[in-house]
């Protein structure tokens, strides 16, 4: 394997597609709702992982969901070292993944830059 394709690296990317799917088909938590993980942070021991999410819908719901999720990690724990052989499962820490509301927020900003400066330049070329 490639230097800057560390183990870590993988085991996250295995942990997020793993997780993704037992969310999906196995968690029956109400609290949750149509969650997506959308990136999974493993520490080079492979002792923690941070498991980023965000929800469709009411971004306000965002801590209830992640108090489920947290308090489905064993489960979800348990369950990923039933697909995922290795000798120690990383502890499971969930974070509302902000980034997917600033950037929808950041492109609507601009969205009206560009078409109050449209509407500026309309108006200087009438005169």
């Amino acid at each position: 394997m490639p230097k800057d394709f560390p183990r870590a690296r993988r085991v996250a990317e295995q942990i997020q597609r793993d997780l993704s799917d037992i969310i999906r088909t196995e968690l029956k938590d109400p609290r949750i709702g149509l969650v997506t993980i959308t990136d999974v942070e493993v520490t080079k021991d492979l002792s923690h992982a941070k498991v980023f999410f965000t929800l469709l819908g009411d971004s306000s719901l965002a801590e209830q969901a992640g108090d489920a999720l947290q308090h489905a990690a064993g489960f979800l724990r348990s369950e990923l070292s039933q697909r995922i052989k290795l000798r120690t499962m990383p502890q499971l820490h969930f974070e509302y993944d902000t980034s997917v509301e600033r950037g929808v927020k950041l492109s609507r900003l601009i969205d009206e830059a560009v078409s109050s400066d449209s509407k500026g330049h309309s108006s200087d070329s009438e005169s």
